[in-house]
């Protein structure tokens, strides 16, 4: 009989999240599955769960909500002081779920399916190394402005799902300097970037094809890379960022590589699957199958 470490973040996504742990937890008594129910209190608690749980009696962990949880759950599972790891399962519940939109699994009871089947598949994790600490990512790291506008968004709340255009429009039309030194496997440069983002998924945030062509078992990082251009450029470049055909713009240049590093004259912020976390320089090289997923 499995048995499971079930993870629920009661503010994770916009439905009320009992709807869909119940119909989680009927799935679990439909099949016989056993559980332990644990609703993360507070930013960082699927982190502390993960790293204290007594892992040897659980076949998996399993969470209900979005990248930002999953994020958490992985960062736990990579940071343990046993070095034990057990596959992990995400089940969709969160207003971002760009892992699971990459992998085509959107609908919760196929989300259960994967997880009661118990066929790990071996995914690629980005190690990210950022002022001394390290991190663990499976969607994204961001730098520049696209992580400028999620910053200034946050402090837009009040006006909804608008704030992302608005603090988008506020961005561009800024359009400040970065100059950089990017390093991509061993090659440095130094330039002025409006922004860089490495993904080993498609999707970012709400549907952003951003990376169409990346894979999340293949060894690599999708590097998307923005230099300073014109206010114009950048507004016909943003919304082909929907539907991945911003990499045909000349603008855009994108890369496959193992390793990274940004090394901005003026540190800022970065986006660590869609959390404000760390902040530059930051070093990122790829973990090939650093994570077993249910999916």
């Amino acid at each position: 009989m499995k048995n499971i470490f079930l993870i629920v973040n009661p503010k994770s996504g916009t439905k009320d999240y009992n709807h869909n742990l119940n119909i989680v937890i009927n799935e679990f008594k439909k099949n016989k599955v056993e559980y332990t129910l644990s609703k993360t209190e507070y930013s960082g608690h699927a982190i502390d769960l993960v790293r204290s749980f007594d892992i040897v009696k659980y076949d998996s962990v399993c969470a209900i909500g979005g990248d930002g949880t999953l994020y958490e759950v992985l960062n736990g599972m990579l940071t343990r002081g046993d070095n034990i790891k057990i596959p992990i399962g995400l089940l969709p519940g969160g207003t971002g779920n760009s892992f699971l939109k990459t992998v085509g699994n959107l609908d919760l009871i196929d989300s259960v399916n994967n997880i009661l089947r118990n066929m790990p598949r071996n995914v690629d994790v980005m190690e990210v190394k950022a002022l001394g600490k390290k991190y663990y990512s499976l969607n994204l790291v961001g730098w520049g402005m696209a992580t400028d506008i999620s910053v200034f968004a946050e402090k837009l709340r009040f006006m909804g799902g608008q704030r992302y255009n608005i603090a988008s429009i506020f961005e561009i039309i800024k359009n400040k300097k970065r100059i950089a030194s990017l390093i991509v496997d061993g090659e440095e440069r130094k330039d002025d970037f409006c922004f860089i983002i490495s993904c080993n998924t498609k999707y970012i945030g709400k549907g952003m094809k951003i990376a169409p062509k990346a894979l999340i078992d293949d060894g690599l990082l999708d590097l998307i890379i923005v230099k300073k251009t014109t206010r114009s450029t950048l507004l016909s470049v943003f919304p082909k960022i929907f539907n991945g055909t911003h990499i045909n713009h000349d603008a855009c240049e994108y890369v496959h590589c193992n390793s990274f590093s940004i090394i901005p004259e003026e540190n800022g912020q970065l986006n660590i699957d869609g959390e404000i976390i760390g902040a530059t320089p930051v070093d990122v090289n790829i973990l090939k199958g650093g994570i077993n997923l249910l999916v």
